[in-house]
């Protein structure tokens, strides 16, 4: 089965230790992202599914579909969920100099009222690091992920990226998911069953603080 990193070695976790990876390993809490939204018609399923558990989760949202789609950005932030800057045009550090991609992440933060960060593909050099705290809200927290579900990826089942999920979970994972076109033929079903899945291992699912 295509693994792409759904764990984070210990030893990357390691090279970027002011990075959030993780949280309190003591609590018993699992924290749902979703990345690359708000999308109109999934991020109001995805809503809805967290509705019906009491769930919270944290949405890093896109900025230029946060102009496209502001009602369903308000709905996130009304149902009392956290939201986090994901850049405004989904940008690839790796491939963007570093003038343009901040400016991008600034742009996306004058709609995003979030000291949260995650980079597009998880890729952002020390460099950039160090300044996105230059354009977003304070106490800056760059947020990688405990568990990549994988629904992005089309070469893997609905049962595939679940089982990713079952077999790295554990108190304090952060779980990436995409309210996406991309990862809707997997996110419908694998969403409903990953509630269930931490609800009966005991878990419960909150925002990023």
């Amino acid at each position: 089965m295509y693994k792409p990193f759904i764990q984070p070695p210990a030893l990357v976790r390691q090279l970027y230790p002011n990075r959030l990876w993780r949280m309190n390993p003591l609590e018993q809490s699992v924290y749902l992202t979703f990345d690359d939204g708000p999308h109109p018609e999934i991020t109001p399923f995805v809503l809805e599914q967290l509705s019906r558990a009491g769930a919270k989760a944290t949405f890093f949202c896109i900025g230029s579909r946060v102009a496209a789609y502001p009602q369903v950005y308000q709905q996130i932030i009304e149902q009392g969920h956290r939201v986090g800057n994901h850049t405004y045009q989904h940008l690839h550090a790796w491939r963007t100099n570093q003038a343009d991609y901040l400016n991008d992440v600034a742009a996306a933060a004058n709609l995003i009222d979030s000291n949260l960060f995650r980079p597009p593909y998880g890729k952002l050099s020390w460099q950039m690091a160090k300044q996105i705290p230059t354009v977003i809200k304070e106490p800056a927290q760059i947020v990688m992920w405990d568990i990549l579900s994988g629904d992005f990826d089309q070469r893997l089942t609905v049962a595939g990226c679940l089982e990713n999920c079952r077999r790295f979970l554990r108190p304090g994972s952060i779980i990436v998911l995409h309210d996406s076109e991309k990862a809707w033929g997997r996110l419908s079903i694998l969403l409903p069953a990953l509630i269930s899945l931490t609800a009966s291992a005991g878990y419960s699912l909150k925002s990023l603080p």
